[in-house]
């Protein structure tokens, strides 16, 4: 159990906790950077800690800063871009995860290097029906 999240952290992405249905990744954007326009095949929710940012979700776009909350629908193109004179800090959550449970990424290029490779995927187990966890003697 943790009972203080980190304020930031040097890498762009760190997984900090992976269950059987969702994820928690802390996520540093450097001043001026992104995290890339991507899809998802999972629903994810981002609650920004720090710093400012354009957020285009499904087309529409809103600025956001501290204390804000975005919802990302699996299947929803976004991108979020730190506008703000600081490094970006946010929290998301995936469900199910997205990452291997073990993913720390320096920088966004390592993390789309890796990504593409195939070599940053979620645990197959994280992917599977209540009912097969279950069976298997997960839950």
């Amino acid at each position: 159990m943790v009972n203080a999240l980190p304020s930031g952290s040097g890498e762009f992405r760190r997984v900090l906790w992976t269950g059987l249905y969702s994820q928690v990744v802390l996520m540093t954007i450097p001043v001026g950077g992104d995290i890339g326009e991507e899809v998802h095949t999972v629903d994810q929710a981002l609650t920004f800690t720090s710093g400012k940012a354009k957020a285009t979700v499904g087309g529409e776009e809103k600025d956001v800063e501290a204390g804000d909350l975005v919802i990302v629908p699996a299947g929803t193109q976004h991108q979020f871009v730190n506008t703000g004179p600081t490094p970006l800090i946010l929290y998301t959550i995936y469900s199910p995860a997205e990452h291997n449970p073990k993913t720390v990424h320096k920088t966004k290029e390592e993390g789309d290097e890796l990504e593409d490779a195939g070599k940053d995927e979620a645990p197959e187990w994280s992917q599977k029906s209540k009912k097969e966890n279950k069976d298997a003697g997960r839950v």
